[in-house]
Parts: structure tokens; C-alpha cells; sequence
């Protein structure tokens, strides 16, 4: 039995990363493939490290560019590697453009896929993420789900329930492994942040940076909540250029309480998340992260593909008008915040379902 995973981005190392543990205990024969689609060090290379993947078999170096552009290049590259490695299946995970890439070249080669991460809907199409989940879907054989809604969804698609594996989910296997590790971290003495005495903020989504418009009506809303309680920014390299070019960056340096810091590793960023007080976020895994720690979390869309963060978790989607987001944000620092619970077969046991089904649908 041999297995081709193909990643491309920090959020796909964090799912990859449980499913190769198993595959390593059980003696899988395992090819691992980066398309380098997130290619500097603190997007690739050190989540790579922290997370304890190995190095990967195959990297296609395809970097950045536009979704065609990159999706081209990972197309052009792949037939090859599949065509010379010749895997008994192809496993993707996430919704990032190298997802349905590879989903895509294994299918015109006849390789059936597996998709990790299945089902997720936000109903928006102009989510690059939404394009991609649903065409991955359509070609993936075996569907694996995070949660209940998921499978709702891949039904009323047409798809027949005997493709459809609800697992639970992968990014709470590597946030359950990690958590007593990250709490060693030391980003809240690099930073000067106590326990609960801050707030975390993430933005990259074309939505909210991609216009003038959209990214300062953002940045009005943290100017605003900044006065009453310091928050940390990690910035993405989309949103510093974004913010560059729209000529923002007076209007953030005068910000005295918010900190900007470049893109940080999984463990830092984790003891981040799970120490905040509040976490605002246009992230869905981060929906979900924060719901797994406990964190009051608000995101910052109009909708999200990850409801179960909303039924079961801590996450709060209010809109996007300024006066909502404070209200919100001012209730869940107050101590008023939503209770949260785990959801459904987030156990850290969704890598060893997946694997044991692998395992039964090649024999």
C-alpha cells in the first residue's frame, strides 16, 4: 500500500501532520508532497519542524502568484511525480488552491482521492476556499468530515452516504498533541502580555484586504477596541502589502496598543491563542481552534463553512457593521462570553479513524 498526501500552506501542514504519525506507526509507505505554495520560513519551514513532519519527498517550488497560476504550475508538476511514484490513493486536506490541484491532476490520472476536510460550505462564491472545497468534493472517492452539517451538505449534493466518513477533525489531533508543548512557549514575555489580558487578531481574506474600503473598516474596528485592551497582530504578508498600498499604515502606527508581529511559528501562536482573551479572526481553522481551547472568538465575515464553532463552540458571527463587532467584543471580555463545548469526535483520534479506513478501502 502506497499513499501520496499532497500540502501547500501552514493550515494543510497542521492537518497533514497527525495523519502522518499514523502512517508512520503502522508502516505505511507514505510520499509527501509540498507544492511550496507557502514557501518562507516561518510559513513552511518551521511549521514543518515544530509539527515534527519530515522533510518532505517531493517539493514543486510552484510559489506564489494567481489562482490560475498557481494551480497551473501545480497541475504541470504533479503529473509527473503521480505518473512516476504511482500512489493507491491521493489524500488532500483543506480548501487551499494546491488542494484541488492535486485532487484534480490524481483524478485525470486515475488515482482515486481521499479529501480531508470534506463538506465545509459557506455558500459564498466569491470565497476562493468555497470554489475549490466544493470541486474537490465533487472529484474526491472518499469524503472525511469534521462535523455533522458536512454531511448534511455532501448529501444534498447527491453524494451517496457510503462516501461520506464523518472522522472528526485533524487540526484538533495536532492542537491536542501541541497544547502542553505551546505552554512553554515564551511569546507572552517577548510580547510583555499576561494571561487574559489581551486580544489576538488574524486577517488575510480577499474580502476584508483586498480593498481600501473593506481593510479600513477593519482596522476601524480594532482602533476602537484596541483602547480597551492591548491586541497582537500577526500580520499576513497579503495584509502588510495591503495595508502599504492603500496607504494605512499611519492610521495603524498610530494604534498604541496594537502589536504587530511577523507571521508567527504553531507553538508560539497557539500559547497566543490559548492564553487571549478574545480572539477576532477571518480564519476558519482558527474558528475552530478557538473553539477547542475555550477562547471567545469573533469572526470577521459574513458567514462561515464551520457552523458547529457557532452551535457548539465559542465562536460569535455578528456581521460585519462596526457596531455589532464592539458589542460583541465588549460582552465576551466582560466575563459574558459564550459557553462552548467540544464538539462531536473532537478527540484527537480523527488521524487513526482516517487511516484505518484508508487501510480498508486500498486492501
Amino acid at each position: 500500500m502506497k499513499i501520496l498526501s499532497i500540502v501547500g500552506t501552514r493550515p494543510n501542514f497542521m492537518k497533514i501532520a497527525p495523519l502522518v504519525r499514523e502512517f508512520r506507526k503502522r508502516r505505511i509507505r507514505h510520499v509527501l508532497v509540498h507544492t511550496g505554495q507557502h514557501y518562507d520560513r516561518e510559513m513552511s519551514q518551521l511549521f514543518f519542524d515544530q509539527l515534527q513532519l519530515p522533510k518532505p519527498d517531493v517539493n514543486l517550488g510552484i510559489g506564489s502568484g494567481t489562482v490560475v497560476e498557481q494551480v497551473g504550475r501545480i497541475l504541470i508538476a504533479l503529473e509527473k511525480v503521480l505518473t512516476d511514484e504511482k500512489p493507491d490513493i491521493v489524500v488532500v486536506v483543506g480548501d487551499v488552491n494546491s488542494t484541488f490541484a492535486g485532487a484534480f491532476a490524481a483524478k485525470q490520472l486515475g488515482i482515486p482521492v481521499a479529501h480531508v476536510e470534506a463538506g465545509l460550505r459557506s455558500f459564498d462564491w466569491s470565497m476562493p476556499e468555497e470554489i475549490n472545497r466544493v470541486l474537490t468534493d465533487r472529484i474526491s472517492g472518499y469524503l472525511f468530515t469534521t462535523e455533522e452539517s458536512a454531511n448534511r451538505n455532501l448529501l444534498n449534493e447527491g453524494r451517496s452516504r457510503k462516501d461520506i466518513h464523518f472522522v472528526g477533525n485533524v487540526m484538533i489531533d495536532t492542537l491536542l498533541a501541541h497544547r502542553r508543548e505551546a505552554a512553554s512557549s515564551t511569546i507572552l514575555q517577548r510580547l510583555h502580555l499576561s494571561g487574559k489580558g489581551y486580544g489576538v487578531l488574524t486577517l488575510h481574506r480577499p474580502s476584508n484586504v483586498d480593498t481600501k474600503k473593506s481593510l479600513a473598516s477593519v482596522i476601524s474596528i480594532i482602533g476602537e477596541l484596541q483602547k480597551a485592551i492591548p491586541i497582537v497582530f500577526p500580520i499576513h504578508p497579503r495584509t502588510r502589502r495591503s495595508i502599504q498600498s492603500f496607504g494605512l499604515g499611519p492610521v495603524v502606527g498610530k494604534m498604541k496598543n496594537l502589536t504587530l508581529t511577523p507571521p508567527l511559528g504553531y507553538l508560539d501562536f497557539l500559547c497566543l491563542m490559548d492564553n487571549a482573551r478574545i480572539v477576532l479572526t477571518d480564519s476558519g481553522g482558527i474558528q475552530e481552534e478557538t473553539t477547542a481551547l475555550g477562547v471567545p472568538c469573533i469572526t470577521l465575515r459574513k458567514n462561515t463553512e464551520r457552523p458547529v464553532t457557532l452551535s457548539h463552540g465559542t465562536n460569535l458571527l455578528v456581521s460585519m457593521k462596526k457596531g455589532k463587532i464592539l458589542a460583541a467584543a465588549r460582552k465576551a471580555m466582560s466575563h459574558h462570553q459564550k459557553a462552548g463545548r467540544m464538539p462531536p469526535l473532537w478527540d484527537g483520534k480523527a488521524a487513526r479513524r482516517i487511516v484505518q479506513l484508508l487501510k480498508q478501502f486500498i486492501q
